[in-house]
């Protein structure tokens, strides 16, 4: 699944046009790599999102095409 699309998914970024921008802008890196919106996302791949002076880390647990309000929190998890 693409980069943009796993954020929009699993509801760390609200919009795809917005994680489309973040990945644009180096914000958002893969396994310590920055990341393309066209990034394939895998499971256990390493997420790190810059927001401001804030960093978010998170390990992709799964990857599904659709996921309701309540399956969001279980697409992934976060590191410290």
């Amino acid at each position: 699944m693409r980069l943009d699309k796993y954020l929009k998914v699993s509801r760390l970024i609200k919009r795809r046009t917005v994680a489309n921008e973040a990945c644009d802008g180096g914000r958002v890196s893969v396994n310590g790599k920055i990341a393309k919106a066209g990034t394939e996302i895998r499971p256990d791949d390493v997420i790190e999102i810059r927001f401001g002076t804030r960093t978010l880390r998170v390990q992709v647990l799964a990857v599904n095409e659709y996921a309701g309000k309540d399956e969001a929190a279980a697409l992934y998890r976060e590191v410290i």
